[in-house]
């Protein structure tokens, strides 16, 4: 499904990077890089930044200062929007337009066509939509109204969506939030499986102990910087202060630009993924 860079260019780099708002900074001074087959996790309280960060990376927050590099270039210039898949923080879908699980998932190859070119046009694009369906476990139900879904099954929809796009790297906000035990097992499963494929995921969580099996990476974000940054099993021997708080950040505000993977006929507000 996803890809790998052939190259040793990192997916992400950061070099004393600030996001936020016009000139006011959020989250400042980050030095982060990330590169293929890592799966990071972003820990913080409320209002911490982390989710104000991960906005900035994908163009949905200004970048203050700094440098931003995605993939080798600038995060302003930068134009290969299907490289990244991006599955916005959100409990459910909206239910303002009906739509099918695969309807839904196929919006996903957007960002691949012209507005005015059909999508699941080629076997090539069907195969792909079907892949994604399959990799989140909801192979049987391709035909269901998203409305009828529980929580935990319109994130794994999602996550597909996002799949579909054949991204390079997966951005996630807070996957497991808002779902109960069961379905966060799921969605751990189902990144599980992505991990072992090789995919590159971002995850802004404050769950860490439902992922734990999956994440290589823990990156700590506390009052708008980056306060601990290494592996998984240094963070769990105590290291660092653990920060477990509400998905949100507090402070920050809506995104102030849409970006283009994310949006779809079911994103409320026009793809305004606050």
């Amino acid at each position: 499904m996803t890809t790998t860079t052939p190259t040793t260019t990192p997916i992400i780099r950061l070099d004393g990077a600030a996001f936020g708002y016009g000139d006011h900074a959020v989250v400042s001074g980050v030095d982060l890089t990330v590169s293929a087959g890592e799966v990071v996790a972003v820990l913080g309280p409320n209002g911490s930044g982390k989710s104000t960060l991960v906005r900035g990376l994908l163009g949905l927050n200004d970048q203050v200062a700094g440098r931003a590099l995605l993939f080798g270039v600038p995060r302003d210039d930068f134009t290969q929007h299907s490289r990244i898949g991006y599955v916005p923080q959100r409990h459910t879908l909206s239910s303002s337009v009906r739509a099918t699980v695969r309807e839904v998932v196929a919006a996903g190859r957007l960002s691949h066509h012209r507005w005015w070119a059909p999508v699941l046009r080629t076997a090539h694009e069907t195969a792909v939509v079907d892949r994604a369906v399959e990799l989140v476990g909801l192979s049987d139900r391709p035909g269901a109204d998203v409305t009828t879904l529980s929580g935990g099954q319109q994130r794994r929809v999602l996550i597909a969506r996002a799949l579909a796009s054949e991204p390079d790297v997966l951005i996630m906000d807070e996957p497991t939030a808002g779902v109960d035990v069961a379905n966060q097992r799921v969605l751990a499963d189902v990144m599980a499986r992505l991990a072992a494929a090789g995919t590159t995921m971002v995850v802004v969580t404050h769950e860490l102990a439902a992922l734990a099996e999956v994440v290589t990476r823990v990156v700590v974000v506390d009052g708008g910087r980056v306060r601990f940054d290494g592996p998984l099993q240094e963070y769990a021997a105590g290291r660092h202060e653990r920060h477990d708080g509400h998905h949100d950040d507090s402070h920050d505000h809506p995104p102030t630009r849409a970006f283009t993977p994310s949006a779809g006929p079911v994103d409320p507000r026009g793809g305004d993924l606050a």
